[in-house]
């Protein structure tokens, strides 16, 4: 490797787990896994990202079963605030983390009667819990020369996450933050190489199936709810343009999750949603992305409406990156 070429990937070494969350968006808001989330970064780095999401549908955008409620109308904004650690796991790249969405919603449905019904919620949602652990690709990137000589090729993961309900919840009304029940979500994040691995010139194409699991809610207004499995399917061609800034080309697909509220069957989700994301880093500790998404089989009464907007504020450090910045000001 030539020199220049050593000292731009060194210029460009993502800062501890910034990468991470240099995104559109995860967790209970829609449950779509952003581009380059998987990312790997130098083990025990750390981050702290702020995402605030306008949405807007037929769909409870807290509720990632995406129980849709026919005729209705929400607005929602929410705020999603977290906390991710890179490690390393039996000599492999791993990912903790921990994302608390906040925010309010309101909604508006049309009653038997023809009268319109309005509901309303803020606070707390449920926390959601995530670790991420590689399977096959590069070791762990533990010192400065492991990240400069990192290229991830093809990257196999397996994630686990697992929402806990303690989240803002009225069993009087069927709009809320918190979903009073345990759900949580296996799947294998994948990462495809393609072309040159150099800063201003990388290119991914990045896939995640995944299986979301429900448990019952025994108090959904005096009733009780029960949601199948639902599969999810999320695709991403992401082009870097420039050495700080990177777009993505973003699709999803939820296949499955039939509710049943007191034994009477409501229909299977089969919902397509794209997207576009925008990421810029604006120095070493902070990066900026913006996405937009928007469902696009929708026409039907019983199938979702969501449209989402979304920015992602994220503080990474790492105490290598640190300590090297302060040696070169000394």
């Amino acid at each position: 490797m030539t020199s220049s070429k050593k000292n731009r990937r060194f210029a460009q070494l993502p800062l501890a787990a910034a990468a991470l969350f240099a995104m559109s968006g995860v967790g209970p808001a829609q449950a779509e896994v952003p581009a380059r989330f998987y990312w790997k970064t130098l083990t025990g780095g750390s981050a702290v990202p702020l995402i605030v999401e306008s949405i807007s549908g037929n769909a409870n955008p807290f509720d990632p079963s995406r129980l849709v409620s026919n005729d209705a109308n929400f607005d929602a904004t929410l705020a999603i605030a977290g906390y991710a650690e890179t490690f390393s796991l039996l000599d492999r790249s791993a990912m903790a983390a921990i994302l608390l969405p906040m925010g309010r919603i309101s909604g508006e449905a049309r009653a038997v009667n023809g009268a319109s019904v309005s509901q309303s919620a803020s606070g707390f949602g449920d926390p959601m819990l995530e670790l991420n652990v590689n399977l096959i690709g590069p070791k762990p990137q533990n010192n400065i020369p492991d990240a400069m000589r990192y290229q991830p090729g093809f990257s196999l993961d397996l994630l686990a996450d697992i929402a806990v309900p303690i989240g803002e919840y009225d069993n009087k009304q069927t709009l809320n933050l918190g979903q009073n029940r345990w759900y949580g979500r296996i799947g294998a994040p994948m990462t495809m190489q393609l072309g040159a691995w150099v800063p201003g010139r990388r290119t991914t194409l990045e896939l995640l199936p995944a299986a979301w699991i429900f448990g019952d809610n025994t108090d959904f207004v005096g009733r009780k709810l029960k949601t199948d499995p639902l599969f999810q399917l999320d695709a991403h061609l992401t082009r870097d343009f420039a050495e700080n800034i990177w777009g993505s080309l973003d699709a999803s697909w939820y296949k499955g999750g039939k509710a049943t509220i007191d034994g009477v069957e409501g229909s299977k989700r089969n919902d397509v949603t794209l997207g576009l994301t925008l990421g810029y880093k604006i120095n070493d500790n902070l990066n900026l992305t913006a996405g937009y998404r928007s469902t696009v089989n929708d026409s039907a009464p019983d199938k979702m409406r969501m449209d989402s907007f979304m920015i992602t504020f994220v503080f990474g450090w790492h105490p290598l990156i640190e300590g090297s910045r302060r040696l070169k000001q000394e």
